[in-house]
């Protein structure tokens, strides 16, 4: 195995030129004449993003990891991000969530991934680390014998990967739950536990909670180019900080740092992050009583702080910053430090709710701090005070990102962020800075302004009252184009249109697909749920949703085709949260039926776009319903294996007495657009009954439908010719191939559309045809957004 040192490859880097690797289509019965392309309808990131990496050796080099929806490579001539693990398939679907990347400083077309979503029972598989010799181009796994957790609490600390330097076949890796710090000799191939590292890390951020139970374990890694020595920083107060100075043999706690980063002060914080300071021999290290990236301050006491150790006298230094505008800081996030002016750091706040995060600067090595914004006070100190910033905030491209609110006061409309603990100087130019929040990636290459503009605030004696100073404020701006970590939960193509549900974001109106163009906020939805249309009438449509507060309704309608919405009426005794259910409109518009997502309630119709609620008769607490597309009257419904009829508008059913179907699982049907009564059903669950059902005959009897073992979610788009059925395409598994199916002949054949270099992780939410574009299929994501796939030209 060829090793080379970090001093050896400055200012090279090797690039290998092998291209991604794919697969014929795979076939139920016949071959499929259409290639496909595949794009992301465009939101502009809508997730967490809590780690940015930049390469130390070759510039342009960055790489972004998400939570649920894969890892990214930088491509700096489109200043867009490219998506590295759409090979990810159904079975895997855990590799989606990335806790961890490393960029090699030494060959830079090296990079690793730590993957696995989840610790607890809600993802089966085991974690990975996948690695790459040709930049993320292709992947190699080497299965880990313990799971990980990109979307558990913690996964914005670290970095938990990391390469040697002096000697890059060596890879360190930090675990969760008592397993340790373990170690890869040949380039991550394989690992073993490094049995010499005495501690596993065991701060727990609630026993209680099935979620938040995990222990913490080994948070990051990192490397004293100068000293030759190995730090690595554990979640333990009592026990915070190790190091080796023999190259990982042997490890031993480092003095004073119990005292500095873990329980000394009474608040028990853990070392959350670390960066080096080469040039002047400095270690710091941020430290929260709290591993993220939700959680703010504890009531009383400060939340976190920042701390610096000389790495020549082994003195530790609190530089925690001692301004915050609003009183307490809350707890640190992000670090990061500029390699190529030694002294100058930043940090960030999390989390600083109201009215906005902070991000600190230093270019003194933490002796003395500067605000990215600050408070100005009258001569009354009247509240709410005006605020002053360095930087404007530039949306552009992400409009939505005012969340339609507007400013208030010192509250902006679009925020510096929450949970950024993605905070990362270019190592290669000051003046560029990129960083994470919960919905966005934010940039500029215009940071080292800052150090020019001096205070923000004064004071004029003359008037008694503070002043702000006169500066030029530079622009942050968006910098997440192409990076797309939407989970998507519906989707209804309307032809020109689709609307979409999505977690956290509500929803999303597309008249273009490569625009973010309009965010459902009326009703205010924390998460959409699902949507519908009136097949007569696609002016018509509705949605539901989780809600907070007592204002809105779970359910919204619009009746212009989604240009604008509506709120319905509350239903009594349903609170908000997550309640919002499944919902759908009468084929010609004048009905709307909601079933209540509390599990507990009996669906409701409204015949007033949702001004009032009357309870329908004969359906459980719970049932899916669905519109027939060409009868107006006609509406179905499904619980429980049973399923029914209503022929007078949904206000009452009936059940068709239909058996065979599946009594276990998440189970969904749609109605066939230009068919009375044509239905397709499909879901069920492994080791029960599973996989796709047809009825021609309102639901009265079913046809299962042989090809596929599994079939998960089912859409229709417009037909192949003048009057060709609609196609059919239904995320499924057919003879041991998971993939994206379409039939162009009612079902008589099916052919696989996407490849195995196009998998999208887990995909059985939703897919539903274009009803005008024919071959086009939309394809509802868990972290990855709405995929979109044309046939090739």
């Amino acid at each position: 195995m060829r090793r080379r040192t970090f001093a050896a490859s400055l200012g090279a880097a090797a690039a290998l030129a092998a291209a991604v690797p794919s697969t014929a289509h795979a076939k139920s019965r016949g071959r499929c004449e259409d290639a496909y392309t595949w794009r992301n309808a465009v939101v502009n990131g809508g997730g967490y993003v809590p780690g940015i990496v930049f390469n130390e050796t070759e510039a342009d080099l960055i790489y972004a990891r998400t939570d649920i929806g894969g890892l990214y490579r930088w491509q700096e001539a489109t200043q867009t991000w490219k998506p590295l693990l759409d090979w990810v398939g159904w079975e895997n679907w855990g590799y989606s969530g990335v806790v961890s990347v490393a960029t090699d400083p030494v060959e830079p077309n090296r990079v690793y991934a730590a993957v696995g979503t989840y610790t607890n029972d809600w993802d089966p598989g085991s974690g990975a680390v996948v690695h790459s010799d040709d930049y993320g181009k292709t992947w190699g796994v080497a299965e880990l014998p313990f799971k990980q957790g990109g979307n558990m609490p913690g996964r914005g600390m670290g970095e938990r990967l990391a390469v040697d330097p002096a000697d890059n076949a060596v890879v360190y890796l930090g675990a969760p739950n008592g397993n340790g710090l373990w170690r890869s000799r040949d380039h991550g191939r394989t690992w073993a536990r490094v049995e010499e590292f005495p501690v596993t890390g065991t701060f727990v951020q609630d026993p209680s909670s099935d979620y938040s139970d995990d222990e913490q374990g080994v948070i990051w890694i990192d490397f004293d180019l100068v000293g030759g020595r190995i730090f690595v920083g554990v979640a333990d107060p009592d026990d915070p900080l190790y190091v080796s100075e023999d190259r990982g043999a042997t490890w031993q706690p480092v003095p004073g740092a119990t005292a500095a980063l873990g329980s000394a002060d009474g608040n028990r914080t853990i070392p959350k992050q670390a960066a080096f300071d080469h040039e002047n021999g400095h270690l710091f290290v941020v430290t929260g009583w709290d591993p993220g990236p939700y959680n703010g301050g504890p009531a009383t006491g400060r939340g976190g702080s920042i701390q610096r150790l000389s790495l020549a006298t082994g003195e530790w230094t609190d530089v925690t910053p001692s301004y915050n505008p609003i009183g307490t800081i809350p707890g640190f996030g992000g670090l990061t430090v500029d390699r190529r002016s030694p002294g100058t750091l930043m940090a960030a706040t999390q989390n600083n709710w109201w009215p906005d995060e902070i991000v600190y600067r230093s270019t003194d090595s933490g002796a003395t701090w500067q605000t990215s914004w600050d408070y100005v006070w009258d001569a009354n100190w009247s509240w709410p005070p005006e605020r002053t910033d360095r930087f404007t905030m530039d949306n552009t491209g992400s409009p939505w990102l005012t969340f339609g609110n507007a400013d208030d006061g010192p509250a902006y409309a679009v925020k510096h962020g929450w949970m950024i603990d993605a905070l990362a100087i270019d190592p290669h130019d000051s003046d560029r800075i990129m960083w994470g929040t919960g919905a966005t990636i934010w940039g500029t290459e215009r940071l080292t302004e800052w150090d020019a503009q001096g205070a923000l605030v004064g004071w004029d004696d003359a008037a008694g009252r503070q002043v702000a100073l006169p500066i030029e404020p530079f622009t942050v701006a968006v910098r997440v184009e192409g990076l797309e970590e939407t989970a998507v939960q519906d989707i209804a193509a309307l032809g020109g249109t689709v609307v979409t549900a999505m977690g956290d974001l509500g929803g999303f109106v597309h008249t273009d697909l490569d625009e973010a163009s309009m965010m459902i906020r009326r009703p205010n939805w924390t998460s959409g749920r699902s949507v519908d249309f009136a097949g007569l009438n696609r002016d018509v449509i509705v949605g539901s949703g989780d809600v907070e507060g007592e204002t809105d309704g779970h359910v919204g309608v619009s009746t212009d085709g989604g240009a604008t919405w509506l709120t319905t009426t509350r239903l009594t005794g349903i609170a908000g949260g997550a309640n919002g259910g499944t919902v759908a409109v009468s084929a010609d518009g004048a009905v709307i039926v909601w079933t209540p997502g509390d599990g507990a309630t009996a669906p409701v119709f409204s015949t007033d776009l949702g001004q009032t609620w009357s309870t329908v008769s004969g359906l459980p607490a719970g049932a899916l319903v669905r519109a027939d597309r060409a009868a107006a009257k006609r509406l179905y419904a499904y619980a429980a294996g049973a399923f029914y009829a209503s022929s007078d508008g949904g206000r009452t059913f009936k059940s068709t007495g239909a058996s065979g179907l599946p009594a276990t699982g998440p189970v969904d049907f749609r109605a066939v657009p230009e068919k009375r009564g044509n239905l397709w059903l499909v879901g069920g669950e492994a080791d029960a009954l599973y996989g796709m059902w047809r009825s021609t005959d309102g639901g009265a009897r079913w046809k299962r439908v042989r090809d596929f073992e599994e079939a998960d979610a089912i859409g229709f788009g417009k037909g192949h010719g003048r009057h060709g059925h609609s196609a059919i395409y239904t995320s499924a598994k057919a003879r041991g191939v998971r993939g994206i199916w379409r039939s162009t002949d009612e079902g008589q054949s099916w052919d696989r559309i996407n490849d195995d270099a196009h998998q999208w992780a887990w995909t059985g939410k939703a897919v539903a045809g274009d009803p005008e574009v024919y071959g086009r299929v939309y394809i509802a994501t868990n972290g990855r957004g709405l995929i979109y796939g044309d046939i090739a030209d």
